[in-house]
C-alpha cells in the first residue's frame, strides 16, 4: 500500500471511528468486545484497504468485516454455556428511562440469532433500506423481510414474557408471598411466640 493510501485509511479510521464503534457495540453486547471487533475489523479492512476502489462504501465493507467476524466469533465459542429460560436482569446504571430502554433492548437482542440480529441492527439502528441490508448481509431482500419478521416477532414475545415475569414477581411481593409460596406472615407470628 502506498503511503498516500495509508494517510487515506488513517484519516478514515479518525473520522468514522465513534460510529463504527456504535456499530460495533449493536452488534455485540459487551463493550470491551465490541472494541476488539471493531479493531479486528479495522485490522481487516486495512489489509485490503487498495482494494476498495469506491470508498464512498467503505462504511458498508466494514459493517459486512465485523458481521463476519462476529459470525466467526459466534461459531468458535465455548459450548460450555448453558442456554437458559430466563434471563438475568440488565443492570442499569443511569436511572433515566431512556437509558433503561436501551438496556433492556441491548439486553433482549441477545435472545435473537446472530443473523437476525444484524438484520435489525441494520434495518433499525443504522436505519439501511432493505436493498441496502439485504447488500450487507448478501442475501435477498424477501430473505431480509422475513428475518426481520421473525426476529422482531421473537423480540416481541420476549418483551411480553419479562413484562409477565415482572408483574408476577410484584404481586408476589405485594402479598408477602415468597419465592416457595408460602406466606411471611406465619413465619413472623411464631417469631414473635
Amino acid at each position: 500500500m502506498s503511503h498516500g493510501e495509508v494517510l487515506e485509511f488513517e484519516e478514515y479510521v479518525r473520522t468514522r471511528q465513534d460510529a463504527l464503534l456504535r456499530s460495533a457495540r449493536r452488534l455485540v453486547p459487551d463493550p470491551v468486545d465490541a472494541q476488539d471487533l471493531l479493531q479486528t475489523a479495522l485490522a481487516r479492512t486495512y489489509g485490503r484497504w487498495d482494494g476498495i476502489a469506491d470508498k464512498s462504501l467503505a462504511d458498508a465493507y466494514l459493517r459486512r468485516v465485523m458481521i463476519n467476524t462476529r459470525t466467526e466469533w459466534w461459531r468458535a465459542r465455548k459450548l460450555e454455556e448453558v442456554p437458559t429460560e430466563q434471563l438475568p436482569d440488565a443492570s442499569v446504571d443511569d436511572a433515566t428511562e431512556q437509558h433503561a430502554d436501551r438496556a433492556l433492548l441491548m439486553d433482549v437482542l441477545k435472545v435473537l440469532a446472530p443473523k437476525q440480529r444484524s438484520v435489525v441492527v441494520l434495518r433499525h439502528w443504522e436505519q439501511m433500506s432493505t436493498e441496502e441490508t439485504a447488500a450487507a448481509l448478501g442475501m435477498s431482500t424477501g430473505t431480509v423481510k422475513s428475518t426481520l419478521h421473525r426476529a422482531l416477532a421473537r423480540l416481541r414475545q420476549e418483551l411480553e414474557n419479562r413484562d409477565i415475569d415482572a408483574r408476577a414477581l410484584d404481586r408476589r411481593a405485594r402479598s408477602g408471598v415468597r419465592g416457595d409460596g408460602r406466606g411471611q406472615g406465619r413465619e413472623q407470628e411464631r417469631c414473635a411466640a
